[in-house]
């Protein structure tokens, strides 16, 4: 059983992406118009990381991240870079219609969606996917805090979930699921090599899959269309235990559960019972990032299966509006969560389970490039509320 990783996870975290100022919005709105080049767009990207950089260092997060700055959204820059992936217009037909995202779009009047279709043997491309976003990244901290620095990637399982194996890939690229995943795996253990070998010591995988097995309207709608989730959810875990096999020890690597983050809304609703067991104790990561901001979440109850090498990072800070929590209130939740960690198996002291939690907001303040209903000032002061919370309750 591997030891509890920590710094990195801090006590005080967070989910990674931070709102786009207005000058890069802009700038970002002039190159999809052609009215700027690609280098005036990345100055301008190089410009609100900085700034997202020092903000971070000044509220006293020490995770630090991009803000993902030089993103759309966040699963952008990883499958569209990887050679034998081609991001186009997917008709609403080739998305699966159980997913509660997809019914949004459906409810939207959508009939085409970007998305990403495999169109030939994936590989990894020269260069990497964030190896030069990592490097840029790195020269602005200082050398020994390089092993803070956290990539957010999107999780290897989404555009399969989006698609399943009929519309994913080309059959006359890959006959079946495990070819395809096969190749994505390698592609992902080359980019986190590379990283790496950069500096890299945290990865942080992005990912709704898992968040929307929890809703009942999933497993319904997979029932009807003939569907075993539970299948599909032992093959999801199995691919990211594949990318993660035999990772260096002092890489630590968390999973964001993600249950919708789109301008202040979410897509599904639901607690993590249904897939706790299993997702805390065989999938091999050392942190799991979970959403407890709403009721739409469930109950601390499901921590009772987080094993004792394992953290839980709990998301009690929203970043769907301003509305500020209390230190209080974050107290009284960790207070809680440890009384379930400690009925865990095998049983253990409340010491033991506290040092098992660390505190974030619940997603990042902008999965998407516009960002969610809440100001500068309210982002900062949510980050804030983080840091002086875990310093008051972890001392």
């Amino acid at each position: 059983m591997s030891l509890l990783h920590f710094s990195p996870p801090f006590r005080a975290e967070h989910v990674g992406s931070l709102l786009r100022p207005s000058t890069l919005l802009e700038k970002r709105a002039q190159f999809d118009a052609n009215a700027c080049s690609a280098e005036e767009l990345e100055q301008a990207e190089n410009i609100a990381i900085a700034a997202a950089v020092k903000l971070q260092q000044a509220i006293g997060i020490q995770s630090i991240t991009d803000g993902e700055m030089r993103r759309g959204a966040f699963y952008e820059g990883v499958f569209e870079k990887f050679i034998g992936m081609d991001n186009t217009i997917r008709p609403i037909e080739t998305f699966k219609v159980y997913l509660p995202y997809v019914q949004f779009f459906i409810a939207m009047g959508l009939s085409h969606v970007p998305s990403i279709y495999c169109t030939g043997k994936i590989q990894w491309p020269q260069g990497g996917v964030y190896v030069k976003d990592f490097a840029y990244l790195k020269s602005l901290i200082p050398s020994g805090d390089v092993k803070h620095i956290k990539v957010t990637i999107c999780g290897p399982t989404w555009m399969h979930l989006r698609h399943g194996s009929d519309h994913t890939y080309d059959t006359q690229v890959y006959q079946s699921d495990a070819a395809y995943f096969t190749d994505l795996t390698k592609a992902y253990k080359e980019e986190i090599r590379a990283l790496y070998a950069l500096g890299c010591r945290s990865i942080q995988f992005d990912d709704p899959t898992f968040a929307f097995l929890c809703a009942d309207s999933t497993i319904e709608g997979m029932k009807a269309a003939g569907m075993e989730w539970e299948k599909l959810f032992d093959t999801y875990i199995s691919v990211y235990n594949d990318i993660l096999r035999e990772r260096p020890s002092d890489l630590t690597v968390g999973l964001h559960t993600c249950r919708g983050n789109y301008k202040g809304l979410h897509y599904c609703e639901g607690g993590y019972d249904r897939i706790a067991q299993k997702l805390f104790n065989t999938l091999d990561v050392d942190s799991f990032y979970l959403e407890y901001d709403s009721e739409r979440a469930g109950g601390l109850e499901p921590l009772k299966f987080l094993p004792p090498n394992k953290v839980a990072v709990l998301g009690l800070v929203t970043t769907k509006n301003g509305k500020l929590e209390t230190v209080a209130e974050l107290h009284d939740a960790v207070d809680e969560a440890a009384e379930l960690i400690m009925q865990g198996s095998p049983r253990r002291s409340r010491a033991s389970a506290r040092n098992q939690i660390c505190i974030s907001p619940q997603c990042g303040f902008a999965s998407v490039a516009e960002g969610n209903p809440v100001s500068e000032e309210e982002q900062r002061a949510k980050l804030a509320l983080v840091v002086e919370a875990a310093k008051s309750i972890f001392g």
